[in-house]
């Protein structure tokens, strides 16, 4: 009788004890990878090398690209960022803008999105569309439009104000109190992308929890604070990030606006405004390059802050907080 002899399946690589499918798994999401990682050294990690590097020479814009011309100036660069008139001021004046455009910025986004959400609003793809269109005008159209808008003497909102009974209105861009609420303002006017995303967190929420919520008699503060807030807490941590980034990088609107208006006691000069004259007007590139650094490590530093301590109240679908 003859007996049929059972193969055993063939055994992992001892080399590494990895299947040859892990390895093929392995090898093709590396290629997909690859394209990213080839932009991500080449358009980030070694810009932010190279301005580290430029930041102790004394290189200019207008002198030849080598190596000759990048004479090494020690901290020189850094011990001016204390003695520049410009430097310190203008990050206060940056500091100030992020302090009231952030919250400004989610706040103003996140009503527009529950008012457009509602049931109750008619033709609210309409208004979806109207408040939604600002964000897709060319940042220069819409810092040449509010110069015009909140021009002192010619402007309609001021006109708008005297005709209601107030003499002096504010001067807005040539006021040094007023110049920074203006270009929030004028920020605000573009947080069309931020509403939508908001928007898209609202019509994410289960009904069945404001349909309990009902029954439990809760209105509709009660279920906005406690449900709508909670649920989309990811989707606001994210629009805040976003607006932590964007407000330190906030530059052509100020640029624009400070040179048609003369930028009262410098409070349009904002530190991306002071470190691009630096660079670009006055060739100094070793020293921009210290001002880029430091903009990079506020940012950096803030959005860690932000991360560390904002995820603690970030609600997720698990019932967790991160």
């Amino acid at each position: 009788m003859s007996t049929v002899s059972r193969t055993d399946p063939a055994p992992a690589s001892p080399r590494s004890g990895i299947s040859a499918h892990t390895r093929r798994q392995w090898t093709y999401g590396f290629l997909f990878l690859l394209p990213w990682f080839i932009g991500f050294f080449a358009f980030q990690l070694l810009p932010i090398l190279f301005t580290l590097f430029l930041s102790f020479t004394d290189y200019t814009g207008a002198a030849e690209f080598k190596l000759g011309n990048f004479n090494f100036v020690g901290l020189q660069n850094y011990r001016s960022l204390f003695v520049e008139l410009d430097a310190l001021p203008s990050m206060g004046v940056t500091l100030k803008f992020a302090l009231i455009g952030i919250p400004l910025g989610l706040v103003v986004p996140l009503m527009l999105a529950v008012i457009v959400n509602s049931r109750r609003l008619i033709f609210s793809n309409l208004f979806r569309t109207l408040f939604y269109l600002p964000s897709v005008i060319p940042v220069v159209a819409g810092a040449i439009i509010f110069n015009g808008v909140m021009n002192a003497q010619s402007g309609w909102l001021n006109l708008v104000l005297k005709a209601i009974g107030i003499a002096e209105p504010p001067r807005w861009f040539s006021d040094p109190v007023w110049a920074g609420f203006a270009l929030n303002l004028l920020a605000i006017w573009g947080v069309g992308n931020a509403m939508v995303i908001l928007l898209a967190g609202l019509q994410s929420v289960p009904t069945e929890l404001y349909e309990a919520a009902t029954v439990d008699g809760a209105g509709p503060i009660t279920k906005f604070f406690y449900i709508t807030v909670p649920m989309i807490s990811p989707v606001i941590f994210y629009n805040v990030t976003i607006g932590v980034i964007l407000a330190f990088q906030y530059f052509v609107p100020a640029l624009l606006i400070g040179s048609y208006n003369g930028n009262p006691q410098g409070a349009l000069l904002f530190f991306p405004t002071v470190f691009y004259r630096e660079g670009f007007v006055y060739s100094r590139m070793g020293y921009a390059s210290v001002l880029a650094m430091v903009i990079f490590l506020v940012t950096m530093i803030v959005t860690g802050l932000l991360f560390f301590f904002g995820q603690k109240l970030v609600y997720y679908a698990s019932g967790e907080t991160s």
